[in-house]
């Protein structure tokens, strides 16, 4: 295949090269829809786009192609009765190496000890392209075990510009609140992020698999590898904008955003980031009705409530009760304490409700995280195990900005310990 590589992967004298990171960043199987999108991607990039593997970055905590839960044990599809997409991913880091950490240090070429230790070696003539699905929160991106927040990217991506590690950067992330890790994302960084959703609002799951009893896709996701698939072999026949354009209004559950340099990554055709492929026209993706998709944050409840009605036994059904009121009272008790620690710092819950209103721009990451790490722990819960969490999130942020970080991480602990 080397001889694909050559001609497809390797770009034209003093073009440099592409560089891929692909990162699916949550576990469990309710969650599969976000392993299976970075497999279909890999898949696309490697046989339709001719990207050699050397120069792709996988991050997948892969627990879901031999989960106990697969009735077709190591195979993972996009779209309903597709073919498997799990064949022949090289995964670099998986389980507990899925890390921010791991993904920072993975993107700005340093050296690690993890996985494969596979880096994005990459030079000032270069592009990088970086794929990232699951959970996310105001300034926040959800990894297996923990969270990447904002200040953190923002650093590591000003590094990386400052230090001419690439030419562009694609940076594609389906996740709720995507939009609010890129709202201040310089024009100047020769960086340009698209995102599932704006800086309020979930992004959606789609294609319910009765049998699988999951969501098999991210409908951003979905609508923007079927674009990419319809127009294969011609990547150059469509710019970075004309996709933008184009699943902008094909994703109709949430408002895909674009954020950083609107004008000269923008109007690079998409073969630029995604390879110049001629390669088979294998597409793995299919149709897919938009009705039947939900909010991410409310997969998990809904996928135990459909085992609930599934169940013939007894005692799982008592558990599966028991899980469901768990949660159920976990997201009251988050909406409560975050409205009280809002009533608190503003004098009146008509001030919260007004706060609500208005849209969210992190202008302070430091107190931003501060404050969430202190919920998370405060008040026990986590995105990764109550992503209905995320509804409510945002009041906290916004109060960043207008207050410090020390009084808000105050206020939440004393309402957090007490109820």
């Amino acid at each position: 295949s080397s001889g694909i590589n050559a001609e497809y992967g390797e770009r034209k004298a003093g073009e440099g090269k592409i560089w891929v990171v692909l990162v699916a960043g949550s576990s469990g199987w309710y969650n599969y829809r976000h392993q299976s999108d970075i497999c279909h991607i890999y898949q696309m990039l490697i046989r339709n786009h001719g990207i050699p593997r050397e120069n792709i970055v996988t991050m997948m905590y892969n627990d879901i192609a031999y989960n106990s839960d697969n009735p077709f044990p190591g195979t993972i599809i996009n779209a309903l009765h597709g073919s498997d997409v799990y064949e022949g991913v090289m995964i670099d880091y998986m389980g507990d190496d899925v890390t921010p950490q791991t993904f920072l240090d993975v993107l700005s070429g340093k050296y690690t000890e993890k996985g494969s230790r596979k880096t994005v070696k990459s030079t000032k003539d270069d592009v990088i392209f970086v794929n990232f699905a699951d959970h996310g929160g105001p300034g926040i991106l959800a990894f297996p075990h923990s969270e990447l927040y904002k200040g953190d990217l923002d650093r590591t991506l000003e590094m990386m510009s400052e230090g001419a590690r690439f030419k562009q950067m694609l940076i594609y992330v389906e996740a709720c609140y995507a939009g609010s890790m890129f709202t201040k994302l310089s024009a100047d960084m020769n960086i340009t992020a698209h995102t599932a959703s704006n800086s309020d609002e979930s992004s959606y799951a789609c294609v319910l698999d009765e049998d699988l009893n999951t969501y098999l896709g991210d409908c951003w996701s979905l609508n923007w590898m079927n674009n990419t698939e319809q127009i294969m072999p011609n990547l150059d026949s469509e710019t970075v904008m004309e996709q933008y354009d184009i699943v902008k209004k094909m994703t109709t559950t949430s408002h895909a955003s674009i954020y950083g340099d609107l004008t000269t990554i923008t109007n690079e055709p998409l073969s630029t980031f995604m390879g110049h492929g001629k390669g088979l026209k294998d597409a793995r993706a299919n149709e897919f009705q938009m009705e039947n998709s939900i909010q991410s944050q409310d997969v998990m409840i809904d996928w135990l409530r459909r085992k609930l009605r599934k169940t013939t036994d007894e005692g799982s059904a008592e558990e599966l009760k028991q899980q469901i009121k768990d949660h159920e009272n976990k997201e009251k008790f988050v909406m409560k304490t975050i409205d009280a620690v809002g009533a608190d710092l503003l004098g009146s819950p008509e001030a919260v409700n007004n706060l609500k209103k208005v849209s969210l721009a992190i202008r302070h990451p430091g107190c931003n995280e501060a404050v969430m790490k202190e919920f998370f722990a405060a008040c026990n819960c986590r995105i990764q195990d109550n992503p209905y969490i995320t509804k409510y999130l945002a009041t906290l942020s916004k109060l960043c900005n207008m207050f410090s970080a020390d009084i808000i991480v105050k206020t939440v602990g004393k309402y957090c310990y007490e109820q």
